[in-house]
């Protein structure tokens, strides 16, 4: 019965939490809903995957506003008319144009007109018959105009337009507050035309059937409506929505892969890669292409490729670093059997995410690897940036309630320090109240630091997109979202470093005439030059491993050895250190008698993990002790390994 509700997706707006709305839903008797927020999707996936779990049925829109002007509210139909009104939302976004105060024509969607509006109407425009879905909605507010309105011969349109922005008095409070800061105004200046009216809350479906009870029809043609619309997304890694072919076939992808993972063995191995590299290949190969994840690899390869081209270095990182085929195709530069990487952290059945890469770039050069994959994969629409969400945190909410309350800079200094806050007036008081409710709200939408979005379908089948000032199309909605349907990104990241390799090689060229290829790990690991300087930890100017801690610890290690160095990078990371591990690392590294009463004290630990003298240094250190005294699978292991490193980002998996 409710065709006009918002979150707090409606931005600066709205002050219900989908969850809560949800909640709200269900005890106040609805079963059917549609949810509009006011110029923004992102709270559809959500919705759709939460009210499967709480019995309701959804239908899903968008309230059009100009301002908080209302036009019309668009509701979906069915999956076309969502992205008809995803496409519709993102040409007003990016061109910042205001919505007219008629709809366009669409073919899958119902449009319904705030009664407001419709008095606004010319004689001449009211004069014309409404087309086949387009829909007058009446509030409760509205019914008093609606006895003496000389517009009842429309009755037969009539649909109940009820917003649900608030639950009450407090909410309401809240909702004055956020369209307050949205102003950057007191509250006491906040014009009654800058917010919402008290009437819309929720109420029950009991009150609102009884308060519409003498419009039967109208509360026919609203539930009509409920009852013909429904979208809906298949969910999880599986659904991969990614695009599905590089090559434009499930075949040619697969025959692509293997003809560059046989170059790639040239290039890594020479002429006698070994059985292992091999066998390892073939396992990769063969789960690649059960789990239709082909294409991505390709992609990958396809931007390193064009870097490559442009002579632009680059580092190829996350959960993917443990692939061979990522090795063979130089997407990353880690052998995998070197250092006894499992595949299974990168793709198995228990991984509900998709597989992940992180491509470092120059900072000079990452914005035209970015507009090469927009040019590249993005002539169907089916490229994107991913957004990020940016909430309310507490010190920012509360300095800006301080400042619509009118308080001076002092007091609010005073309402931040949590040991002052005890002694706050009763203004103060308001401010802390408040700012507690409103705590976690989203503020406004961004640009996640590096996701870029390579969609089979054009990105408006899931969402609306904005155009923030670097100049291309971004999401409304996550990373978590995208994860939940099957859309996985493409991590494009800036590391200010990489330039600084690229000006060297450079400057080895003008003044030495030497091509190096910094890919050729080998020659380095084995270069003598390189060891006597990571022995000494004379490392300043090196990234990542020039910080004093790293320095120091280098020389106590030695380090002179690729292994070493990795394991050095591990144990300096605060949650070892902390745990102790870092020490027992150091003291059995250089003291013999500590390996050998750690071997006694825990024999079966020592020997699986024997590079790292039984300590857990790794990541997939856990998926080896999960694997060997647990009895877990490898793919369970990771499961778990995943669980510890809170990777699970609060959801309830």
């Amino acid at each position: 019965m409710l065709l006009n509700c918002h979150t707090n997706y409606s931005l600066r707006y709205g002050t219900y939490a989908t969850e809560e709305l949800l909640d709200a839903l269900a005890y106040n008797g609805y079963e059917r809903f549609a949810l509009t927020d006011i110029n923004n999707t992102s709270a559809v996936f959500d919705t759709i995957r939460l009210s499967k779990e709480k019995g309701l049925q959804p239908c899903i829109g968008i309230d059009f506003r100009n301002g908080i002007t209302q036009q019309y509210v668009g509701i979906a139909k069915n999956n076309m008319g969502f992205r008809e009104l995803n496409e519709h939302l993102s040409e007003h976004l990016h061109a910042e144009k205001d919505f007219d105060t008629i709809a366009p024509e669409f073919e899958n969607v119902h449009i319904i007109y705030p009664f407001s509006a419709y008095t606004g109407w010319s004689e001449e425009r009211r004069r014309k018959k409404l087309r086949p879905w387009e829909h007058i909605g009446i509030s409760t507010k509205d019914l008093s105009k609606l006895l003496f309105s000389p517009h009842g011969k429309q009755g037969e349109k009539f649909v109940i337009l009820q917003p649900v922005t608030f639950a009450g008095k407090r909410q309401f409070n809240a909702h004055r507050l956020l369209r307050a800061i949205a102003n950057n105004t007191l509250l006491s200046k906040l014009p009654a035309s800058e917010q919402a009216v008290m009437e819309d809350q929720m109420i029950s479906r009991a009150t609102l059937e009884h308060t519409f009870r003498e419009y039967p029809l109208t509360i026919q043609n609203t539930k009509n409506i409920l009852e013909n619309c429904h979208v809906d997304f298949e969910y999880g890694k599986f659904a991969n929505k990614n695009l599905h072919h590089y090559t434009g076939s499930p075949e040619g992808d697969f025959q692509k892969l293997r003809d560059e993972c046989a170059r790639g063995l040239r290039y890594r191995y020479g002429s006698a890669p070994g059985e292992a590299v091999l066998q390892r290949v073939e396992k990769e190969l063969k789960v690649i292409t059960e789990m239709n994840f082909a294409s991505y690899f390709l992609i990958n390869w396809n931007i390193v490729r064009y870097a490559q081209h442009k002579g632009y270095y680059y580092v190829g990182r996350g959960s993917g670093a443990n692939s061979m085929v990522a090795y063979l195709l130089r997407i990353t530069d880690v052998d995998p059997i070197e250092l006894d990487l499992y595949f299974e952290r990168f793709i198995n059945p228990y991984r509900s995410n998709p597989p992940d890469f992180d491509i470092d770039f120059s900072w000079t050069d990452r914005d035209d690897m970015t507009r090469y994959i927009f040019d590249r994969f993005g002539k169907t629409g089916g490229v994107a940036l991913l957004g990020v969400y940016n909430t309310f945190q507490r010190d920012a909410v509360t300095r800006e309630l301080g400042k619509v309350f009118g308080l001076p800079p002092g007091e609010i200094d005073r309402l931040q320090d949590e040991r002052r806050q005890a002694e706050a007036d009763e203004l103060g008081k308001l401010v802390l109240l408040y700012s507690q409710l409103i705590h976690g709200f989203p503020s406004h939408l961004s640009i996640h630091s590096s996701g870029i979005l390579i969609s089979e379908e054009p990105i408006t089948t899931y969402a609306a997109t904005f155009m923030p000032p670097k100049g291309f199309p971004t999401t409304q909605f996550s990373m978590l979202e995208a994860e939940d349907i099957g859309l996985y990104k493409f991590d494009i990241l800036s590391q200010r470093g990489l330039g600084k390799i690229k000006d060297a090689l450079e400057i080895v060229q003008k003044n030495k005439g030497v091509t190096i290829d910094i890919h050729d790990l080998e020659r380095f690991k084995k270069d003598e030059t390189v060891k006597e300087i990571l022995r000494a930890g004379d490392t300043i100017g090196c990234f990542y491993v020039e910080s004093p801690a790293m320095r120091m610890l280098l020389a106590k290690l030695r380090a002179d050895d690729y292994l070493r160095l990795v394991a050095a990078s591990s144990i300096i990371r605060p949650g070892v250190a902390r745990s102790g591990m870092m020490r027992a690392y150091i003291l059995r590294y250089r003291d013999e008698n500590e390996r050998k009463k750690a071997r006694e004290k825990l024999p079966a630990l020592y020997d699986l993990l024997e590079e790292t003298y039984g300590v857990m240094v790794y990541q997939e250190d856990v998926i080896r002790v999960g694997h060997a005294f647990a009895g877990l699978s490898l793919a369970e292991a990771d499961h778990l390994r995943r669980g510890m490193s809170w990777k699970f980002k609060q959801r309830n998996e």
